[in-house]
């Protein structure tokens, strides 16, 4: 991989791990009304990236149509709130690993939809990685106690993950990371207030105790903050395909992070799954090809008498 590459891929791994340490955190808001939550998350991240916006973020604003607008209205409703309230709806009658697993196949989805959105046949070695990846997340998580309705949201959850990624493509460029994560943080958090008004009425919002607010703010600071800056710079750098086989990686740090908080334990299913996880963005990403074309030369001259031989 090249500098751009390496970087790239840093950053989308960097970003998919405080994602899924954010699972961990979201085990300490159980009681916390959800809008309410998802509207100080997404608010206070959106003040904070207000000044690493950029210069000129005003104009690329204006100069962004309807369409893109609603692109966006999209991207933050899908992929961010909506994605959220699917997870927290499945787990009403699933169990957590249960939308984990649906969540774990996006590689393999976007891999697929990406190409074909784009008019060109998928990667081979790409999907080879995604299906790797969907593996490993699924021996991470394992399967868990569901039924119809835990089933359907968790399809939802797949839907959101994977319109984080896809819906962002045709807006990452004329924005680029820093403005994009900051107008989606703003949008997510009106239309949780919104959400929160109409489903919860007056009780949609409340004063966090210290163990809510520390959530709280670990999720809008590190995870949005930093998080969706490095996903998106990641993306940019390495595309939505590749970018998303790193997602892989959210179960891996969630059952890492689980047992610090007494929510799950590491074992050898675990770890077997992460050593899946790990080969998959290896092989999707492209990591194993500079040693594959490194060998490649030594084989050719190993045949080259043999070839000579024939010709004779």
């Amino acid at each position: 991989m090249n500098a751009t590459t390496t970087r790239g891929s840093l950053l989308a791994a960097l970003a998919c791990v405080l994602v899924g340490g954010s699972f961990t955190a979201n085990s300490l808001l159980g009681d916390y009304p959800y809008a309410g939550g998802q509207f100080l998350r997404y608010g206070l991240a959106f003040l904070l990236l207000v000044p690493l916006a950029g210069p000129g973020a005003a104009t690329r604003l204006r100069a962004l149509g309807a369409a893109r607008w609603l692109r966006l209205a999209l991207l933050a409703a899908v992929g961010m709130v909506g994605f959220n309230l699917a997870v927290l709806a499945a787990e009403r009658t699933a169990e957590p690993a249960v939308p984990g697993v649906f969540v774990g196949c996006a590689p393999v989805v976007v891999a697929v939809l990406v190409p074909l959105l784009e008019g060109r046949r998928p990667q081979r070695i790409v999907l080879y990685g995604a299906l790797f990846v969907a593996v490993g997340a699924f021996t991470v998580q394992g399967w868990g106690r569901t039924d119809g309705a835990g089933i359907a949201f968790s399809v939802c959850a797949l839907v959101g993950e994977v319109g984080f990624a896809v819906l962002a493509v045709p807006v990452l460029r004329p924005l680029g990371p820093r403005l994009l994560s900051t107008v989606v943080c703003g949008v997510a958090a009106a239309e949780s207030a919104l959400a929160g008004v109409l489903a919860d009425g007056s009780g949609w919002l409340r004063r966090p105790d210290a163990v809510e607010a520390g959530a709280l703010l670990w999720q809008a600071v590190v995870v949005t903050v930093v998080g969706f800056v490095c996903w998106y710079m990641g993306m940019q750098r390495i595309g939505a395909e590749r970018a998303t086989l790193f997602s892989g990686l959210i179960p891996v740090a969630a059952a890492c992070t689980a047992p610090l908080v007494g929510t799950g334990s590491y074992g050898a299913a675990q770890a077997a799954g992460s050593a899946l996880v790990f080969a998959g963005v290896a092989v999707g990403s492209g990591a194993v090809l500079p040693f594959a074309r490194a060998r490649r030369p030594a084989a050719q001259r190993q045949t080259a008498p043999e070839r000579s031989l024939e010709k004779l």
